[in-house]
């Protein structure tokens, strides 16, 4: 499976970005697919995943700001990021997870099988 992440960029805080990722290859089996960011000096942290399915789960931080979708036809999950703040600013990855992990949020970097090359997006205030 190779995943493909996509859109980021710089914007101005307020602004809104979408990021996509892209999943080719073996993708019959999919449980899940996240999204992770790792800001400069900075541990990588969960933002946010959606289950094949159904059903969404972000981190706090993100709730109500950032939307996960995803278009089955084209492989595609996007990560909706509204209102974004200077505090956003990061390497974006998205991953994919084969099988259902230990948590049902889903949170941890190790459900994940599979991850992308990560895109960046840096927010200006």
């Amino acid at each position: 499976v190779q995943l493909q992440a996509s859109g980021g960029g710089l914007v101005q805080a307020g602004d809104s970005l979408r990021l996509s990722c892209a999943a080719s290859g073996r993708t019959s089996s999919v449980y899940g697919m996240g999204w992770f960011r790792q800001a400069p000096g900075k541990e990588r942290e969960f933002v946010g995943r959606i289950k094949w399915s159904g059903g969404t789960y972000y981190a706090d931080s993100v709730k109500g700001r950032f939307t996960i979708s995803r278009d089955n036809a084209k492989n595609t999950v996007y990560l909706q990021m509204n209102s974004l703040k200077p505090e956003d600013t990061a390497v974006y990855y998205c991953a994919l997870a084969s099988r259902s992990g230990p948590t049902a949020t889903m949170i941890r970097i190790y459900e994940y099988d599979f991850w992308g090359q990560g895109t960046l997006v840096t927010v200006s205030s």
